[in-house]
């Protein structure tokens, strides 16, 4: 079995299915990326390991338990966080109070403060701002404050969805190196990013998803290489 593994997955909202049974699998300390135009799935998928969204077939196992059984905030519990499209956090409450929501799985204060103290190493903006309210930082700040509040669960497996979106190209690069680090720290990530070529540069394997069906799988320099991938998702030439 696959570290965590999509097996045949369908997903439908009211009659109509919008995941038509992919398959997908993920090797612990891989990183994968999930690419597609809008709505080829991709969004759907990550919802749908989280268990924010049920499925309507297929299963997903992570570790061998069949977590599309689970609620959500067992799938938390068990080692699987997301950072949301749009970065959702909390406006009104501080830095530091976004921070400790996301370690609500841990009773563990010595865990809890290790695990801040690294969070604070990989953005040290957010240990400047800890008391500044979310609200009022920019977007590249709230980015690497949803991402460090998905960590303060200690996932061993991180889902992003658009980490991108809406910032600078030089931010961008931050956030991904970032990634690199935490995946080297031992985090396996699940990446959806309409950036196909940086996701694709960050990532070991990839998958394309097109109107709910994996369409193309293959390791990340074969996808980049690959000439309907070029032409669909890289503007059809290689950098």
């Amino acid at each position: 079995m696959a570290f965590l593994e999509l097996a045949d997955l369908r997903v439908k909202y009211g009659n109509i299915e919008v995941i038509h049974g992919i398959n997908v699998r993920v090797e612990e300390g891989d990183i994968i990326a999930i690419l597609g135009a809008n709505g080829a799935g991709k969004s759907t998928t990550l919802l749908t390991i989280s268990g924010l969204v049920k499925p309507s077939g297929g299963s997903i196992s992570f570790r061998d338990a069949p977590i599309h059984r689970f609620p959500a905030h067992t799938i938390v519990k068990l080692g699987i966080a997301q950072v949301p499209e749009g970065r959702r956090v909390f406006g009104t409450l501080t830095v530091r109070e976004n921070l400790n929501l996301g370690s609500f799985v841990s009773k563990d204060k010595q865990a809890i403060s290790k695990t801040l103290a690294w969070i604070y190493e990989l953005f040290p903006i957010l240990s400047e701002r800890r008391e500044q309210l979310a609200g009022t930082l920019s977007g590249g700040e709230q980015q690497m404050l949803a991402i460090g509040r998905a960590l303060m669960s200690r996932p061993k497996i991180l889902l992003l969805d658009e980490p991108s979106l809406g910032l600078a190209p030089l931010l961008v690069m931050t956030i991904l190196q970032t990634l690199r680090e935490i995946n080297r720290s031992g985090v396996t990530i699940v990446l959806v990013e309409q950036n196909a070529r940086a996701a694709l540069k960050l990532a070991h394997r990839g998958y394309v998803l097109e109107l709910g069906n994996v369409v193309i799988e293959d390791d990340s320099a074969a996808l980049i290489a690959n000439a309907e991938v070029q032409a669909a998702y890289l503007g059809g030439g290689i950098a």
